[in-house]
C-alpha cells in the first residue's frame, strides 16, 4: 500500500505540473492559497504599503484562529471566484445547520455525496470537450498558445490514465487481492480502480483551484460507495480506498505552487523563464515528496500501536463493513440529478456543482458564515473604499490565511509537546 499510495502521489504532482496553465486548469484562475502564498512573498520583498496590509491580515488571520474562527475561509472568499464561492459558502452553510435546525442527517441520506457524482460527471464531460477541441483545432483560426494548451491537456490526461493503469495493476498483483477475485471481476476491479483515481484528482483538482479547499478523502469514500454497489471483494476495497485518497492531495497543493511561482515569475518576463521556474518547482516538490515517503515509512508503525489513525479511516472501514445497499444506491442516483443540474448551470468556468458538493461534503462550523463575510467584505470595499482596495484585498487574504494557518501550526506543534 506505502508503494502504491507514494507512486499514485507522484503521478498526481506530475499530472499537474503538465495540466497547470492548460484550458482544464488555467494559470489564471484562482488558486486562492497560491495567491496568498504569492502576496504574502511580494510584500515581504518589497515592504511599503503592502508590508502593512499583510501585516494587518495576519494579525486578523491569527486572532481570528485563536477564537476558533476558520479563517483560511474568510481570506479564500476574498480571492476566489464570486459564483464559485457563493455555491461553496451555501453548501457549507447547508452542510452544517440541516441536521441542527431541520432534523435532516445529509449524510445518512447521502446527498453530498450524490451531488458530488452528479457534477463529477458533468464536469468530465466538460473536460473531454476541451480535450475534444483541441484535437480539432487543426486547420481552424486559433490562437497557437491555446492550441497546444489543449493538445498539451490530451496528452498529458493521457500519458497519466496510463500511470493510473499500470499502478493499479501493481497493486492488484502485488497485494495479493488478485487471489479473491475471478478473472472478469480482476480486470473490472483494474479498470474501475484507474478511473476512479483518474476523477478523484480532477475533481479535487477543480475544487482546489476554485476554492482553495477540497474533499479528497470525501470523494475517495464516493468511490468506495461506488465500489461497494459494484460488489467487488472487501481485499479489493482497501486497497481501492487507499489508492484514491492518494490521488488528488498533491494534484491540488502543487497547484497553488506553481500558482505562487507563475504570479511571482511571469510580469514582465518571457513565458520560456516561466515554463523553466514551474520544472524547477517541480525537482524541489519531488525531493520533498521523497523526503515524505521515508518519514512514512519509518514512523507509521509508532502512530498505529498508539491507536493514531486519519479519523476518515473509521468511516472507510464502516462502509466495507455495511455492504452494498440497494437504497443507497437509490439516493445517490436521485441526488445526483440536482448536482449535475448546478454544473451545468455554473459551467467550465464557474464550477458551481463542484463547489456545491465540496460545501457539502466539508463540515466546519462557522466556515460558511466565514465565506459569507468574505463575500459581502468583497462586495462592498470597492464601493466604500474606491476600486484600488481590490489589490489591497488580495494582499489582505493573503495574511489571513497565512495568519491562521500559523496559528494552527504553531497551536499544534505547542499541544504536542505538552503531551
Amino acid at each position: 500500500m506505502l508503494i502504491g499510495v507514494a507512486a499514485a502521489m507522484l503521478v498526481d504532482a506530475w499530472l499537474l505540473y503538465r495540466l497547470f496553465d492548460t484550458p482544464a486548469f488555467p494559470a489564471e484562475n484562482p488558486w486562492p492559497p497560491g495567491i496568498a502564498a504569492a502576496e504574502a512573498i511580494q510584500a515581504g520583498d518589497k515592504g511599503g504599503r503592502r508590508a502593512k496590509v499583510l501585516a494587518a491580515g495576519l494579525l486578523t488571520g491569527a486572532v481570528g484562529a485563536a477564537f476558533s474562527l476558520p479563517m483560511s475561509a474568510f481570506g479564500v472568499a476574498l480571492i476566489g471566484g464570486i459564483g464559485a464561492m457563493a455555491a461553496f459558502g451555501v453548501g457549507l452553510l447547508i452542510s452544517s445547520y440541516a441536521d441542527p435546525l431541520l432534523g435532516i442527517d445529509l449524510n445518512a441520506m447521502y446527498l453530498p455525496h450524490g451531488v458530488m457524482i452528479g457534477a463529477g460527471v458533468v464536469a468530465l464531460f466538460q473536460v473531454a470537450r476541451v480535450v475534444l477541441a483541441g484535437r480539432r483545432t487543426s486547420g481552424r483560426a486559433v490562437p497557437a498558445a491555446e492550441a497546444s494548451g489543449r493538445r498539451s491537456l490530451g496528452r498529458s490526461l493521457g500519458i497519466g490514465g496510463g500511470a493510473y493503469l499500470v499502478i493499479a495493476l501493481l497493486l492488484t498483483l502485488g497485494t495479493g487481492i488478485a487471489t479473491h477475485m475471478s478473472p472478469g471481476m480482476l480486470i473490472g476491479f483494474i479498470a474501475f480502480a484507474t478511473a476512479a483515481a483518474f476523477v478523484h484528482e480532477l475533481l479535487v483538482g477543480i475544487a482546489a483551484m476554485h476554492a482553495g479547499w477540497f474533499p479528497a478523502f470525501a470523494v475517495a469514500l464516493i468511490t468506495l460507495l461506488v465500489g461497494l454497489l459494484v460488489g467487488f471483494p472487501p481485499e479489493a476495497l482497501v486497497v481501492l480506498a487507499g489508492f484514491t485518497a492518494a490521488t488528488g492531495p498533491a494534484f491540488a497543493d502543487m497547484g497553488y505552487d506553481l500558482k505562487t511561482g507563475h504570479l511571482l515569475r511571469s510580469p514582465g518576463r518571457a513565458p520560456a523563464f516561466d515554463l523553466e521556474g514551474r520544472r524547477q518547482q517541480l525537482i524541489a516538490a519531488m525531493v520533498g515528496f521523497g523526503v515524505a515517503i521515508v518519514v512514512v515509512l519509518v514512523s507509521y508503525q509508532m502512530f498505529f500501536d498508539s491507536g493514531k489513525t486519519a479519523p476518515i479511516d473509521a468511516a472507510y472501514v464502516a462502509a466495507i463493513k455495511a455492504g452494498p445497499s440497494a437504497q443507497t444506491a437509490r439516493d445517490l442516483a436521485i441526488w445526483a440529478i440536482p448536482g449535475a443540474l448546478a454544473q451545468l448551470l455554473g459551467g467550465p468556468r464557474r464550477q458551481l456543482g463542484i463547489l456545491l458538493a465540496t460545501g457539502l461534503l466539508i463540515t466546519t462550523p462557522m466556515a460558511g458564515w466565514m465565506v459569507a463575510a468574505g463575500l459581502v467584505c468583497r462586495l462592498l470595499a470597492p464601493r466604500v473604499l474606491g476600486a484600488r482596495v481590490k489589490e489591497d484585498l488580495e494582499v489582505f487574504a493573503g495574511g489571513a490565511i497565512a495568519g491562521d494557518a500559523l496559528y494552527s501550526f504553531g497551536s499544534g506543534a505547542l499541544d504536542a509537546v505538552r503531551k
